[in-house]
């Protein structure tokens, strides 16, 4: 996925729902797609390697309305924030990212806000590093 600046971007409006999240352009090679949907079939979880990695997989999945991917390319334009169902990604590889982020709020939306913000506390307190290059963490 090619990433906007639109990612970053702080949610300024008072329900999420009305925050505009800009697309992205991604691609899924033929072969990502196929070891992702065998996963998916045989019942193994799909651990997702960043955020990007998950609206990528949770887009192409939502565009086909089906719990499996098909390679390509397209425009990610799929907001995930608490209380969204997952098609595809089981758990989350990602670093700590900056409160009031769209990418907080996908990251909630899989791990569960309280768990996740409890996270965030003992992060501040232990004094992780936040970022693109901070600390990192496995949700699922």
């Amino acid at each position: 996925m090619h990433v906007g600046l639109g990612t970053f971007q702080p949610v300024r409006v008072e329900k999420v729902e009305d925050h505009k999240l800009h697309s992205e352009w991604y691609e899924i090679p033929a072969e990502a797609a196929q070891t992702i949907n065998a996963a998916k079939q045989d019942k193994r979880r799909v651990i997702a390697v960043g955020t990007t990695t998950v609206r990528t997989l949770e887009d192409a999945a939502r565009r086909i309305g089906a719990t499996r991917v098909e390679a390509g390319s397209g425009e990610a334009g799929v907001f995930i924030y608490p209380e969204y169902q997952f098609r595809i990604v089981d758990a989350l590889v990602t670093n700590f990212h900056l409160p009031a982020s769209t990418l907080l709020m996908l990251v909630c939306a899989l791990g569960g806000k309280d768990f996740v913000m409890s996270a965030y506390r003992h992060a501040v307190d232990a004094e992780y590093r936040f970022y693109s290059y901070g600390d990192c963490m496995f949700m699922e």
